[in-house]
């Protein structure tokens, strides 16, 4: 009998750690990997700060068809679930 275990890929989550990106392409780099999810899919960031000026450089950009969810937010620790509509 095989068992298949489900990747995050493979159920549309896809992991985005901030924090192995250089600062100065960081937020093109946040940019171009949401501009390239599907509908349905969804990008989890992982920072260790809250990332507020760019949520809302997000929010500008890409309005309501981009969800914004904290799964984590404790200091040193930010995890949020961008979601594509």
């Amino acid at each position: 009998m095989t068992h298949a275990i489900a990747s995050s890929a493979s159920i549309g989550l896809y992991p985005f750690d901030a924090r192995g990106v250089a600062k100065r392409f960081r937020h093109a780099a946040i940019f171009g990997a949401l501009s390239a999810l599907e509908p349905g899919e969804t990008m989890r960031f992982y920072n260790d700060h809250d990332p507020l000026p760019l949520l809302a450089q997000i929010e500008a950009h890409f309005g309501s068809s981009v969800t914004i969810a904290y799964v984590a937010r404790a200091p040193g620790e930010i995890i949020i679930d961008f979601g594509i509509a």
